[in-house]
């Protein structure tokens, strides 16, 4: 696609005029979309599910708009998700807003960065912070439009009462208000617990009847369901029907067990009838922890390198999106919330966005996608930023995330120098190309002292803290060793 063959001499052109507009301008403007009747939104969110892990994900051979092929033994058996991606579009080059559980659901939820939310790292029990009111989820969006919307599944965005989904503009939650590796572990029905300690053995098969419910009770009016299964985040937890089937251990058993949730859904969409009418959106909240396949990628969950970031996201809408459909173009799931206010012609909130509408690539009306520069966040640390397919990796932690903490404790350090990668020629981020594009890395670097007075203090004084420790020079033939000066 062009976005990712785009030569240096026109990406210089093009971070100039990028830098003469606004932050955000092109989530602005909404696409009218004709429609017969308010669109029905399914939106399906796994956790910890690599961009490796599904069979139509396996093959990086193919680009362009051909269709997604498996190859049979090669992956996890997935064939609802594999045809809901011959059924619609795949984008290859997905990514998401945060490399661990509640930042990457806020960016998914309300179309802005982390930081500007809030919500910076993963929540706990104990935490009293949560997604604050000022906050538009996409639920929030549509009420105004008579949606009725349903969260069901993990929530991680604050377990104080006034933090849960119901306040957030859904009306109704059913699910884990965190992740299913805390404790105490609540399922809760709105804001009441309905069973402590949650029962995981059972529990996927509830949250898809409850998914199922939700559909046929409200088939008669437009709704938005928020499906957020709790599996492959481990512990790995499946049920009996799903134990030792996929070949693959417990994780291949997990992912079936989704692929399986997913099916039931389409199923309750046909024979509700409004599977015509209904956009449905498949992804994950970040790259794979311990297990799972980030593919070709390099990096994991809590990493901002690509396999900790980029996951996967299909789309399907009969006769809207076309068929079998493949985009190569560089996406993120801070676009979902801009994108469903264009289809469903919802007003945007008066919050920035940093997500774009997509609903012209998704049809194919578009093939390109033109955006400002993205930031890559952990935390309030800024540490890449990429426009286009040129990604600029400024800062680094001096250790290797779930792994021992160094003396001192994980601190966000200055590489020895800006590494650039071309994520077209070099997805795997093996090869530093700073040296020979001086002139890009300048850029970038320029478009990113443009846009940090635009987002909270907080990141700028993070940012200038950053710069201000020292780092060590690489010894010959090991890795960088990092220090605070």
């Amino acid at each position: 696609m062009p976005e990712l063959k785009i030569s240096k001499r026109d990406f210089l052109k093009s971070a100039a005029a990028v830098a003469l507009a606004p932050m955000a301008s092109a989530a602005i403007g909404l696409a009218s979309v004709g429609q017969s009747g308010p669109p029905n939104i399914v939106l399906i969110c796994a956790d910890d599910l690599g961009y490796g892990d599904l069979q139509c994900y396996q093959s990086n051979a193919y680009s362009g708009r051909r269709a997604p092929r498996s190859t049979p033994g090669s992956s996890i058996g997935t064939p609802n998700l594999s045809q809901l991606a011959q059924d619609g579009m795949l984008l290859r080059h997905f990514n998401s807003s945060g490399p661990v559980c509640s930042p990457a659901r806020a960016g998914l939820l309300t179309g802005r960065y982390p930081v500007r939310t809030g919500i910076v790292e993963v929540l706990f029990p104990t935490d009293t912070i949560g997604l604050p009111d000022s906050e538009t989820t996409i639920a929030g969006m549509l009420h105004p439009l008579g949606y009725r919307s349903m969260c069901v599944g993990k929530w991680h965005l604050g377990c104080q009462p006034q933090f849960l989904p119901t306040n957030h503009g859904f009306d109704e939650f059913y699910g884990l208000p965190y992740s299913h590796d805390m404790s105490p572990l609540p399922l809760m029905h709105d804001t009441d617990v309905i069973e402590e300690p949650a029962d995981l053995t059972t529990l996927m098969q509830r949250y898809t009847q409850q998914a199922v419910t939700f559909i046929a009770n409200s088939k008669n009016s437009p709704f938005f369901l928020y499906l957020a299964p709790f599996l492959p985040h481990i512990p790995l937890i499946v049920s009996d029907q799903f134990l030792n089937q996929s070949g693959m251990g417990t994780y291949g058993d997990a992912v079936q067990q989704i692929d399986w949730g997913v099916g039931q859904v389409l199923k309750a969409l046909a024979d509700n009838g409004v599977d015509s009418n209904t956009l449905v959106i498949f992804t994950s909240d970040h790259g794979p922890w311990y297990q799972g396949s980030s593919s070709d990628l390099r990096g994991r969950k809590g990493e901002t390198f690509e396999g900790g970031v980029r996951v996967p996201f299909i789309a399907r809408f009969p006769g809207r999106i076309p068929k079998g459909t493949v985009s190569q173009e560089w996406t993120s799931n801070m676009d979902v919330l801009p994108t469903l206010a264009a289809l469903c012609g919802a007003p945007l909130q008066a919050n920035p966005l940093d997500g774009m509408n997509l609903w012209p690539l998704l049809t194919g009306a578009e093939e390109t996608v033109s955006r400002d520069a993205v930031l890559y966040f952990d935390t309030w640390h800024l540490q890449c930023a990429r426009i286009f397919s040129w990604k600029l990796h400024l800062a680094r932690y001096n250790s290797f995330p779930w792994g021992p903490l160094p003396a001192g404790g994980r601190i966000n350090l200055p590489l020895p120098k800006p590494e650039l990668y071309n994520l077209a020629a070099d997805p795997e981020e093996r090869c530093d190309v700073a040296d020979n594009n001086p002139e890009i890395v300048s850029a970038i670097s320029a478009r990113i002292e443009a846009l940090l007075p635009l987002l909270p203090q907080q990141v700028g004084d993070d940012w200038s803290y950053t710069n201000s420790l020292a780092v060590q020079d690489t010894p010959t033939g090991a890795l960088p060793i990092l220090q605070s000066s």
